[in-house]
């Protein structure tokens, strides 16, 4: 461990808070946690504080909330308390080489997946969409670039066939804590030598959008379900029926053709629903119709009719 070394620790959402609790339950010096500003979501236009800045009040930290990360008032903020190590976890901005500059020893930064590969704001759902096989969060030395620092450690962890985004999210958050105490320990230690990043092997993981769920019904069923878990819980895969939007949770593979066009339902029996695809056909199991509850497929059909020969899209 790391003796009195002073953190400024810089996140955002849900993920970065196992590492935040992390840092306070083995005694490490955390003296400011930077967060995004408040923001107001919903219909209603509530204001919600970030997860890491709930989990900081908890834990009794000073709480920084800067419009700005190149503002000269952060700058000298961050500077006034003479930290010795920046540890950045989903924090929604790129630090400028004046800001890196600020602490001592160096700026850390953990990343959801296995780097170089998956760069950018959406590693998680890419790694499933694209059907990897495994993904990890990566411990890197911070620099001017998106996600192109030394590598310090890294950990590595299988994806289940039935992993949805939402539950590989959770999971590498845990584990981002754990690899953060262990690069902290290590570099203690002075056991740990950066390693650059190859960049002849680095693919991006681009931001994803609501439209981006959109289900292209060609692709083959396997790429489909993948496709399915990867957007869920968001932005999560939908499909028309008619001019009503369907969302799509969860669904299996069906090994069997179909004469049928990409999208159309089957009729294999009353309480499934089979739509073809490109190749094989999808089995639907969860659903959730425009303003509706989210369902079985089993119960969403004993009162919504989806007739053989329908076409989705």
């Amino acid at each position: 461990m790391i003796n009195k070394k002073r953190i400024i620790f810089m996140g955002t959402p849900d993920f970065a808070v196992p590492s935040l609790k992390a840092l306070h339950d083995t005694g490490h010096e955390v003296v400011l946690v930077v967060t995004q500003p408040d923001r107001p979501k919903g219909r209603g236009q509530k204001v919600y504080f970030s997860p890491v800045k709930e989990a900081a009040l908890k834990l009794g930290y000073e709480i920084l909330q800067p419009s700005s990360v190149r503002s000269s008032e952060f700058y000298e903020k961050a500077a006034s308390l003479y930290p010795d190590i920046f540890v950045v976890i989903a924090f929604g901005h790129i630090l400028p080489k004046k800001i890196l500059s600020i602490p001592k020893d160096c700026a850390i930064n953990l990343h959801a997946s296995l780097l170089p590969k998956y760069r950018g704001p959406a590693p998680i759902q890419w790694a499933i969409i694209n059907m990897e096989h495994e993904t990890g969060v990566t411990a890197m030395l911070m620099d001017e670039g998106l996600d192109t620092g030394n590598i310090l450690l890294s950990a590595k962890t299988e994806i289940s066939s039935k992993e949805t985004s939402s539950s590989l999210h959770d999971r590498l958050s845990r584990i981002a804590g754990d690899l953060l105490i262990q690069t902290l320990s290590d570099m203690s230690k002075n056991s740990i030598k950066p390693v650059p990043q190859e960049n002849s092997l680095a693919t991006y993981a681009p931001m994803l959008k609501k439209k981006d769920g959109l289900i292209d019904w060609s692709k083959p069923a396997e790429e489909t379900e993948a496709f399915i878990r990867g957007m869920t819980p968001w932005p999560g895969a939908f499909t028309f029926i008619g001019k009503k939007r369907l969302k799509i949770f969860a669904s299996d593979v069906v090994f069997s053709d179909s004469k049928e066009a990409p999208g159309t339902v089957t009729g294999e029996a009353r309480d499934v629903l089979h739509v073809a695809t490109g190749k094989y056909l999808l089995s639907v199991k969860e659903i959730q119709q425009e303003s509706g509850k989210r369902l079985y497929i089993k119960d969403y059909l004993s009162g919504s009719n989806i007739s053989p020969g329908t076409v989705l899209g």
